[in-house]
């Protein structure tokens, strides 16, 4: 059985409802001299696991003036050479997280309106919510931000503030509501779904998802969802999560088959402890600790996490497409995984999945081109798990479809069956029986005859 056949399971409705989804942010975490980290759960491939850096502050204000210098990852991974052929113009990310604000101005020519999906935040989605408010104006930050104060002469954008990968890309932000209960907001496993949808009905190319759950498995009530963006060919990426937050191993939504999965790395390279997480379902590693972001207000921070990896890669997909438009999204992830360096384990390995990102590569270099995705397919596997919620999808994948009926499903017309003339047409099949039948008792007449003649002698 393939690794994605085996990676991925059904979900109860206990394991539906015991699902914690919480965003990819890696707190502090202090440790006592003389305790080691705990021992990470074994991989599927045996590799030395990680060794946790010192505890860090979690998020921490930083000068403005410091945040250009700050973004290492824009010369060490290759982003400044990749804006010589691609800036991200004419795609839209979707960035279904906390809300984004519209305001800031490093973000204020980049975000369209969204809109919201937990039942109590802005109707265009540039209202932050939930216990992170600020994650996703420092997702968005990373992925899209344009700067600002003077023109940037060297390449796009202004010279201050926070640049993102996709420094032209539009962000379109749908707002969720994590982390703590709250009257009037809806269940995150109808947050999810209608996310994903509303996002792909709404123009967008790729959909950055820096959230992560405890549990491998998901809702079916997410199926058709994810399902819906692999059939519209839009991109999900996702966070693996981070040990910081007490992820072991990758959760849902990291999990769905054709997701891009993202762990993260150390800024020398080495698969981060805190700020990343393990699992097989992992495609790409990128830098995910002493990030900078911006923050609601014209503020600015330093963070870590696997939150901050993801809209690298986003903005990677978005320069891949801008530049090369009519790329599928199997293509624009073969595209990533396959320019990525390898590190670790040769081959794919559940810490840096097929390597660490090379956003020039990714952008510039041929790589062999493929027909299906190489991280998997959610049709496939719920045509193998869930056969009648597939069948569903087919007929109905999005709000208002209308359903098509089994006759339309046939793809080959039946052969008729060729007609034979019947045994007995001339009516002498009994005299020919009747004939043989006579014979047959003829000769054991004679037969007996002789028979009694040659005793009598």
């Amino acid at each position: 059985m393939s690794v994605h056949a085996t990676r991925r399971r059904a979900l109860s409705g206990a394991a539906a409802a015991a699902m914690v989804l919480s965003l990819a942010v890696a707190p502090a975490v202090a440790m006592p001299d003389n305790e080691q980290a705990p021992a990470a759960p074994a991989p599927s491939i045996p590799l030395e696991t990680p060794v946790a850096p010192p505890p860090t502050d979690g998020k921490v204000p930083v000068s403005v003036d410091s945040i250009r210098e700050r973004e290492y990852w824009l010369d060490e991974y290759g982003v400044r050479d990749a804006w010589k052929e691609s800036t991200g113009k004419g795609v839209k990310i979707a960035v279904i997280d906390t809300g984004v604000d519209a305001t800031h101005q490093d973000l204020s020519d980049a975000v369209v309106d969204g809109t919201d999906v937990s039942g109590n935040g802005a109707g265009n989605g540039h209202r932050g919510l939930g216990a992170e408010p600020e994650h996703g104006t420092l997702v968005s930050s990373l992925a899209a931000g344009r700067g600002h104060g003077e023109a940037n002469p060297d390449g796009p954008g202004k010279q201050s503030g926070v640049i993102g990968v996709a420094p032209e890309a539009e962000i379109l932000p749908v707002s969720l509501w994590l982390g703590n209960e709250e009257p009037g907001v809806k269940d995150v496993n109808e947050q999810i779904p209608n996310a994903v949808r509303w996002a792909v009905d709404n123009g967008a190319d790729v959909i950055n998802m820096s959230v992560g759950s405890d549990s491998t498995e998901w809702p079916q009530s997410w199926d058709s969802a994810f399902a819906y963006a692999e059939e519209k060919d839009v991109l999900v990426v996702a966070a693996s999560g981070n040990r910081g937050s007490g992820l072991n191993q990758v959760g849902a939504p990291a999990t769905i088959p054709g997701v891009l999965t993202v762990g993260g790395v150390d800024r020398a390279g080495r698969a981060s402890w805190d700020s990343s997480s393990q699992g097989i379902s992992i495609a790409v590693a990128g830098p995910s600790e002493d990030m900078v972001g911006a923050m609601p207000g014209d503020g600015y921070a330093e963070w870590s996490g696997t939150s901050a990896t993801v809209p690298l890669v986003s903005g990677t997909a978005a320069l891949i497409k801008a530049k090369n438009p009519d790329l599928s999204v199997a293509q624009i992830a073969n595209q990533i995984i396959r320019t990525a360096h390898d590190a670790g384990e040769e081959g794919q390995d559940p810490f840096y999945g097929y390597g660490i990102l090379d956003v020039k590569a990714a952008v510039t270099e041929d790589v062999p081109d493929v027909d299906k995705n190489p991280l998997g397919s959610m049709q496939h596997w719920m045509s193998v798990h869930r056969p009648a919620s597939a069948a569903a999808s087919e007929t109905a994948s999005s709000p208002g479809a209308t359903e098509t009926s089994d006759t339309e499903q046939v793809t080959e017309e039946a052969t008729p069956p060729v007609a034979h003339a019947p045994l007995n047409e001339t009516g002498a099949l009994p005299v020919v029986i009747l004939a043989g039948f006579g014979l047959v008792v003829a000769g054991l007449t004679v037969a007996a005859v002789f028979h009694i003649r040659s005793v009598n002698r």
